[in-house]
């Protein structure tokens, strides 16, 4: 498959927010995007649209100094093989990943590669197995839904990113 056929067959673009209250952040973007959310649960949303293609997650987070609101970015394709072309294609490009198969997290069973880049800001490229919609068969699943969210994290950002594509330190003016 090529790079163009690749993103040809990515189902949305994923962004995940942390808020300080999801009711009320999910009532703004109820109003912005005019539409309910697709999905509430305590201390989470999420809106599944079709124009633009988003998928749009709220999680509830205390504020912490020095942290943005911003959790984490993705691209939700279609199949579990997808996912592994993903994988292989970011591998192959040197940069370090983290495998999450047949995981369930933010109310929903999928399966998912991790990697991060040069600025530590964390990417996931993933399927949904199981939606999880029916609230009453998961609401008091402990393993539906992660106090992390399940965003790994990168310890040295310098390894998130091929040695190419690190930027060389150079004196000013040398």
């Amino acid at each position: 498959m090529t790079a163009v056929d690749e993103a040809a067959s990515i189902t949305k673009t994923h962004l995940s927010l942390n808020v300080s209250d999801v009711n009320r952040s999910a009532a703004f973007y109820e109003a912005f995007f005019g539409v309910p959310a697709h999905k509430r649960r305590p201390g989470y949303a999420n809106f599944d649209l079709s124009d633009p293609p988003l998928k749009f997650a709220l999680q509830e987070h205390a504020h912490q100094v020095g942290v943005g609101s911003l959790s984490h970015l993705g691209l939700q394709v279609a199949t579990s093989g997808q996912v592994q072309e993903a994988k292989a294609r970011l591998e192959s490009s040197g940069l370090v990943t983290f495998d999450e198969t047949d995981t369930t997290c933010c109310y929903a069973r999928q399966d998912k590669v991790w990697v991060h880049d040069p600025d530590g800001n964390a990417w996931e490229v993933y399927v949904l197995l199981d939606d999880m919609l029916d609230e009453d068969d998961h609401e008091d699943d402990p393993h539906a839904i992660r106090p992390n969210w399940g965003v790994p994290t990168v310890q040295d950002v310098s390894q998130a990113v091929p040695l190419k594509m690190q930027r060389q330190e150079k004196a000013c003016c040398s």
